[in-house]
Parts: structure tokens; sequence; C-alpha cells
């Protein structure tokens, strides 16, 4: 077994979670755009991404429009890393973190 260890610095929760969503991509061979994974790891953060002004915040921060986050909204409930409920559009619970915390991440890539 070969154990490896990095570090890298985040300045803030949603930075954390565009690394931890970015890996999770990756692994899973899922292709996710940057803008995607932006979404992905804002909605994470703020817990959904229904109400009007949660969607305008996030167009501010990263400079985009509310028909780009409809369409990343559908493509990623086809993948159900959105669903919806209770009528908000939500981050799968299973990949939801506390990103204000520090993460460690162990993986295990075996052909078993």
């Amino acid at each position: 077994m070969i154990v490896q260890k990095l570090k890298k610095k985040v300045s803030d929760e949603y930075d954390r979670a565009e690394k931890y969503y970015s890996i999770l991509s990756c692994i899973n061979d899922l292709q996710l755009t940057e803008r995607e994974i932006q979404l992905v790891a804002y909605t994470a953060v703020k817990g959904n991404i229904t109400y009007a002004n949660v969607r305008e915040e996030f167009c501010k921060k990263y400079n985009t429009s509310s028909a780009t986050i409809n369409n990343i909204i559908s493509k990623l409930k086809k993948l159900k890393i959105f669903i919806k409920e209770e009528s908000k559009v939500k981050v799968n619970p299973v990949i939801v973190l506390d990103f204000k915390k520090e993460l460690v991440i162990q993986t295990k890539l075996s052909d078993e």
C-alpha cells in the first residue's frame, strides 16, 4: 500500500467545497465543468439553490447568469447530484459535508 499525504490551504468553506467536489468529479469520471462544481459547492454550503436571493448571490460571486444556473441544475438532477426535497433544490445529502471544518479525504483505489 502506498500512502501519500497532500496538504492544501483553502481560503474559506466555498473553496474547500470546490476542492472536494472537484476530487469527487475526477474520481467518479463525472466530467463536471468548473461552473458546475462551483454551483454544487455553493449549494452545499448554502443548503439549497431554490430561492432567488441565493441564486442572485451565486451569479454575483461567479459572474454568471440565472439561465446558466437553470441549465446546470437540470444536468445535476439527472446525475442525482442535486435532488428536490420539500420543494427545495439541494445537493444529495450523501455527498454533503460541513465545509466549515477541516477536511481529510482518504481514497482507496483497488482492483477488487
